[in-house]
C-alpha cells in the first residue's frame, strides 16, 4: 500500500481528507437528503480557501480550479458521490461506524466524496503547475431518483468540458490495485411499470373473468425470453421484475395487478429495442388474454462507456506511480448501474476501480459488513490528482 502513497498531499490536507470519510460514514445521508454532508463538505472546502462552492441538484456541490500555468489547457471534470443506502450497518468493528439507524454507507461513497476532496483541495494548491480547469462534482443521489447525474446532463455542467474521471471502490479488486477497461463498464437502467386490468369474478366461476394473476404470469415467463432469445449472448442484458402487487382475497379472480421491473444492457443501441420489446410483450400477451395494459417506462442512467485512451494513459499513470503489478488487468464482468452514465454521455471519460479486498473486508457493496480500509483513501487521492494532471497536459 505505501508504494501507491507517494507523498503528494501535505500532512494537512491528508488528515481532512480521512477526518472527512470518517465523518461522512459516521452520519450518513439517503439520496436528495444530503443536507448534513453538503454542509460539512463547503465547511472543508472553505478551510482550504474554496470561498465559491456551487450548489447543483439541491443538496450537492461543485467547486472549480482554474490553473494559472501559460497555455490553453484542458477542461476536466471529476465526479465523487456522497450519498448512502437505506442498509443497517453491522461492522461493530469500526470505531467511525454509522450512528443513524438504518442508514449506512455500503456502497462506498463516503471514500468517493473524500478523495474528491483530497483531489479539489491538492489540485488547488498545484494550479500554478498546469494550465486550463478543473471542475469536482460533489453529487448527491447516485443511488435513486430523481439521479444528481441526470441533472449534471440537463443542467449542461458539463458544456465546454473535455473529459470527465469517476471512480469505484471495487471488493472484487486486491486493496492496493486499480483497474480500468475500455467500452462500457456498466449496464443502462430503465424503470418500467405495468398495470394489468383484467375482471373480478368468484374465484368458483374463473370464466367469468379475467384473471390479472395468470395474464401477469404469463408475461413473468415470457419477457425472460426477450435476453435468451433476441439479444446476443455477449451483450449481458438483464430483465428484472422486482415488484407484483394483486389480489384481495383468495376466492376472488384478481381484477387488477401492478408489477415494476428494471430493463439493463451495456450497449447503447440495443437499449431502445429492449425498452421497445419489453412493452410490445406486455400488450400482446395481455391482449391474448383478454385483458387491458398500462406500460410505462421511465428513462434511468445510460451506460458507463470508457473511453479506450483515457484507458490506456490511466494505465500508464498507474504503472509509473504504483508500479506495473497495481495495474488489475484482468477484465471485469460489466455488472449493476451508475448514474456516471450520464457524464459519459456528454464527454469522453474514464471510469475507474480501486481495489479494497483485504482481510475482514472481503463483503462487496451494498451489504451490511462492505467495509474499506482507511488506507485506500489517500493513495487513490494521490493518483486521481497525477492522473488528472496528465489529462489537463495531453
Amino acid at each position: 500500500m505505501s508504494k501507491s502513497s507517494n507523498g503528494l498531499l501535505s500532512e494537512l490536507e491528508r488528515d481532512a481528507v480521512i477526518e472527512l470519510r470518517h465523518a461522512m460514514h459516521r452520519q450518513p445521508e439517503l439520496s436528495n437528503a444530503e443536507w448534513k454532508t453538503q454542509a460539512r463538505i463547503r465547511k472543508m472546502l472553505e478551510r482550504f480557501g474554496f470561498e465559491d462552492a456551487k450548489p447543483f441538484h439541491n443538496t450537492g456541490l461543485y467547486v472549480d480550479i482554474e490553473g494559472t500555468a501559460l497555455g490553453p489547457g484542458r477542461k476536466i471534470a471529476v465526479r465523487g458521490d456522497i450519498d448512502a443506502l437505506p442498509i443497517q450497518e453491522t461492522r461493530d468493528d469500526l470505531p467511525y461506524c454509522s450512528q443513524v439507524n438504518g442508514v449506512m454507507h455500503a456502497c462506498g461513497h463516503d471514500m468517493h466524496g473524500s478523495i474528491a476532496l483530497g483531489t479539489a483541495i491538492a489540485l488547488r494548491r498545484l494550479r500554478d503547475n498546469f494550465a486550463g480547469k478543473v471542475r469536482v462534482f460533489f453529487q448527491p443521489a447516485e443511488e435513486a431518483e430523481p439521479l444528481g447525474g441526470r441533472t449534471v446532463q440537463d443542467d449542461r455542467l458539463l458544456e465546454g468540458f473535455d473529459r470527465a474521471v469517476g471512480f469505484h471502490v471495487s471488493p472484487g479488486i486486491p486493496a492496493g490495485m486499480f483497474g480500468a477497461q475500455e467500452g462500457a463498464v456498466t449496464k443502462s437502467a430503465d424503470q418500467f411499470k405495468i398495470t394489468i386490468t383484467g375482471k373480478m369474478a368468484h374465484g368458483a366461476s374463473p370464466h367469468n373473468g379475467i384473471d390479472a394473476v395468470t395474464i401477469a404470469a404469463a408475461f413473468v415467463n415470457e419477457v425472460q425470453k426477450v435476453v435468451s432469445r433476441e439479444m446476443p449472448p455477449d451483450d449481458g442484458a438483464v430483465i428484472t421484475i422486482g415488484t407484483m402487487h394483486g389480489g384481495e382475497a383468495t376466492n376472488i379472480v384478481c381484477p387488477s395487478v401492478v408489477m415494476e421491473g428494471t430493463i439493463r444492457t451495456g450497449s447503447s443501441d440495443r437499449r431502445g429495442l429492449l425498452c421497445q420489446r419489453v412493452r410490445e410483450l406486455a400488450e400482446g400477451v395481455v391482449a391474448m388474454h383478454r385483458g387491458e395494459a398500462q406500460f410505462v417506462i421511465r428513462a434511468g442512467e445510460p451506460a458507463v462507456v470508457n473511453d479506450a485512451e483515457m484507458v490506456k494513459r490511466f494505465k500508464q499513470v498507474v504503472h509509473d506511480t504504483a508500479g506495473r503489478e497495481a495495474f488489475f488487468s484482468e477484465r471485469r464482468p460489466v455488472a449493476g448501474s451508475d448514474d456516471f452514465g450520464f457524464y459519459a454521455a456528454c464527454v469522453p471519460s474514464i471510469y475507474f476501480w480501486f481495489g479494497s479486498r483485504a482481510p475482514g473486508n472481503e463483503s462487496y457493496v451494498h451489504t451490511p459488513t462492505f467495509g474499506a480500509s482507511d488506507e485506500l483513501v489517500i493513495p487513490t487521492t494521490e493518483l486521481t490528482v497525477r492522473y488528472i494532471l496528465d489529462l489537463l497536459s495531453s
